[in-house]
């Protein structure tokens, strides 16, 4: 990494040591007041190890949430963009719909929104990679915790994880029965109910766990449009999109014929219908970012209202056998999804100006196939030494189809594509883990992992005249074979304060780009991407316990890092840059101050550059009269430009990865009031702020984000001998009005979510 790199991930260091210093200085300090050892948080368990471990002896940055956590954001029908910027370093979106989130951790991510896309930030459910696209949109529900692992994971958890792991884990079978419930209900018809149920079939031998959620929101959107569409003459249609329904079901068996045996057998499946995102063409202006025009208000000559639909179902067997400090397990999953995504890709209609192109787009997957086999031998870590080594092997294979219609004057083909994708890796690894002192502990792990994937074109694009005229390759093939690893070492200066430092290397597997066909163009492609990750950090409890306090400073370096632009035709285009260098600080807090006062905070720093100086990517032109052979730039760049026929690029050295936030911040509180014998009134409320943020490769005055903020408020009764709560609640009650994305051609916006308010009921047996 560079000298100027290095020394600024200095400066972070000297900060957090200067964090150590005061938190040390708060331990000696501390009282023993029983008023404040009652205040104590709870003990944190996370399995950021493959192992059950406090989180304050994990020498990983990991943050963790609980399921009733998730359930509060999740009120206003959100999905699991929820969680964005409730963990510091964590940032989503989607321009794509509930079928496609994006996710980025300490700003290293993936912009591209074609369905073949991979992310380095890996989703995994119950222990099941959810590789594809659309299998990371699976909703998480009946959930007991959420763990956030940030830096690359490649030596226990594979290629793909470069930036990170977001891991859910649900509420498991047990022996005695037990349920949960809750609703709520709230603006636009928005109904939320998540529950589960369970308990013992054969006391001793069988449980079960019965899990459910169901999200809808009418349609609330009006399209304004009058006119000849793509389709028909067409008039305009109140509640025309905008709303979506999602039911989901999971049913998991716990069988325990011994006690060093256990098998866990789960299946789940979901019916999703709705609406894909929305682009609100020319609501910006050229050189200001501020969105313009209506939540609910769109005018779409094409699409048919943005329909999408998906349908989704796996099944998954854990198997856990003891053999008496040693444990073998076995994790076999299947998933499978299919479904299509339908969206007016330039945001409005032919009639609102003088730009000669208009399109609509239309993705559909078409038996998406995805099996995973782990094998585990792990010891048990009541030793100066623990291991474990395992085996793991992937396959996925789909079908998918890409559709794109693109209007000229004089011109309107209707191209449309059929891709056959698969993927397979195969990886061995392992880690050791050895107590040098009572105090140091030291861990090393290693991932050897080979990643074959190719792309068949099985149907070419037509002219508009019905002919094929594509004479590239219709078959790509990409092969990677990369080691991963990582060194920490956690030492443990007092029972609760703690300091560690890792060191890790991770990959992102090839990837191939075959949306392009679409016109006749050749794939694109990008080879393995390397990171290279430092950090250092300290986990505390201080004040008799009362406060828990965790913070970390990073710096990485992503050798050939996967970008991904636009060509001629807005299609995607993969490349590989030199390098991409990126530092930061991230910190955490719970404090309890007293017994029915609980406040939360979490802080994340970050500056990233690309570092290429060879690497040009293509800004927002469009062609506005066909006879021009000079496509006219749209909106403000703030790059050197260089301009190849008729189209124009801008030079990106230098520039921050795309969605990557400056800064963000994060702040909750919760202050409750005894009510009756059993019961008592509570507030609670939560922020997330958020800085510069920049939404394409290059820098424009149009494209990007800035001092952004949402919040979110509940009130209500609890009553903790009955196990229930009644509430309302609002999110985003301030109603900002916040950028989340760009389509650059049309000048057009992706919003957040308007302000919803409503009420929320949730039950506990027993």
């Amino acid at each position: 990494m560079s000298k100027l790199m290095a020394a600024k991930s200095g400066l972070l260091l000297s900060t957090a040591l200067g964090v150590l210093s005061l938190a040390c200085a708060a331990q000696a300090q501390e009282s023993t007041s029983p008023a404040a050892q009652a205040a104590d948080p709870q003990e944190v368990i996370v399995t950021a190890q493959r192992r059950s471990e406090n989180i304050q002896r994990v020498p990983i940055s990991v943050a963790a949430l609980n399921g009733d956590a998730l359930r509060n954001l999740q009120t206003s029908g959100e999905d699991v963009l929820a969680l964005s910027g409730r963990v510091p370093g964590l940032y989503a979106e989607t321009t794509t719909g509930r079928i496609f989130p994006r996710f980025y951790i300490r700003g290293l991510g993936n912009i591209d929104f074609y369905l073949g896309a991979s992310q380095p930030v890996s989703i995994i459910q119950d222990e099941v990679v959810m590789e594809h696209v659309v299998l990371k949109s699976t909703p998480v529900f009946d959930v007991q915790q959420i763990e956030v692992l940030r830096g690359p994971q490649g030596s226990l958890f594979g290629r793909n994880t470069t930036a990170g792991i977001i891991k859910f884990d649900s509420v498991k079978p047990s022996e005695d029965y037990k349920g949960r419930l809750s609703a709520a209900y709230g603006t636009y018809g928005t109904l939320t109910v998540d529950g589960g149920v369970g308990g013992a079939l054969i006391p001793g031998k069988l449980s079960f766990r019965l899990s459910a959620l169901m999200q809808s929101r009418d349609n609330w959107v009006d399209n304004t449009y009058s006119g000849v569409s793509a389709d028909a003459t067409q008039s305009p249609k109140k509640d025309a999109m905008g709303g979506y329904e999602d039911g989901n079901v999971r049913l998991q068996l716990l069988y325990t014929p011994t006690e060093d045996l256990s098998i866990l057998a789960a299946v789940h499946g979901r019916n999703y219908k709705g609406t894909s995102t929305l682009f609100r063409r020319k609501s910006l202006t050229k050189g200001s970012n501020e969105p313009a025009g209506d939540w609910d208000k769109v005018a779409y000559d094409e699409a048919q209202n943005n329909p999408q639909a998906y349908h989704t179902n796996g099944a998954s067997v854990k198997v856990d056998y003891d053999f008496g400090g040693v444990k073998l397990t076995s994790i076999s999953a299947y998933e499978t999804a299919n479904g299509y995504s339908r969206g007016d890709t330039d945001g409005g209609n032919a009639g609102q100006d003088t730009l000669a192109f208009y399109g609509q787009s239309m993705g559909k997957l078409n038996d998406l196939d995805q099996y995973t086999q782990e094998l585990r031998l792990a010891s048990d870590t009541s030793g100066q030494l623990s291991w474990q080594v395992g085996a793991y092997y992937f396959e996925s294979k789909d079908l998918t189809d890409f559709y794109q219609r693109a209007y000229f004057t004089g011109a309107n083909p209707n191209n449309w594509v059929r891709l056959k994708n698969e993927n397979k890796s195969s990886a061995v690894f392992g880690q050791v883990a050895y107590k040098v002192t009572p105090a140091l502990t030291l861990t090393a792990g290693v991932r050897q992992t080979e990643d074959i994937k190719s792309t068949r074109l099985l149907k070419t694009a037509d002219t508009a005249a019905g002919a094929v005229t594509y004479t590239g390759r219709r078959n790509v093939k990409m092969v990677g074979k990369e080691p991963s690893w990582d060194l920490s070492a956690l030492y443990e200066v007092s029972p609760d304060v703690s300091l560690f430092a890792r060191v890790a290397r991770g990959f992102r597997g090839p990837t191939i780009q075959g949306r392009s066909a679409v016109f006749n163009s050749d794939f694109t492609t990008a080879d393995s991407e390397t990171t290279t990750s430092v950090e250092t950090g300290i986990k505390s409890r201080l004040f008799d316990r009362t406060l828990r306090l965790n913070a970390s400073v990073f710096a990485y370096q992503v050798k050939d890092i996967q970008l991904n632009g636009n060509d001629s035709n807005g299609n995607g285009v993969l490349f590989n840059a030199d390098k991409a260098n990126a530092y930061g600080l991230e910190a955490e807090a719970e404090w309890r101050p007293m017994a029915n006062l609980s406040l939360t905070g979490g802080v994340s720093l970050l500056h990233s550059e690309i570092k290429d100086k060879k690497v040009y990517a293509q800004v927002c032109a469009l062609n506005t009269v066909p006879a021009n052979p000079t496509n006219t730039v749209v909106c403000t760049v703030q790059d050197p430009i260089i301009t190849v026929g008729r189209n124009t690029f801008a030079q990106i050295d230098g520039n921050p990865l795309p969605n990557a936030p400056e800064y963000t911040v994060n702040l909750g509180a919760r202050y409750s009031i005894p009510y009756g014998a059993n019961g008592e009134l509570f507030a609670s409320t939560d922020w997330v702020f958020q800085g510069y943020t920049n939404f394409v490769l290059y820098k424009s005055a149009e494209f990007y984000s800035d001092n952004t903020f949402e919040g979110g408020l509940k009130l209500g009764y609890v009553n903790h001998k009955d196990g229930y709560e009644l509430a309302v609640y609002g999110r985003n009650i301030t109603n900002e009005k916040n950028l989340k994305g760009v389509i650059e051609n049309y000048m057009a916006s992706v919003l957040n979510e308007p302000r919803i308010v409503g009420v929320s009921v949730s039950v506990k047996m027993p």
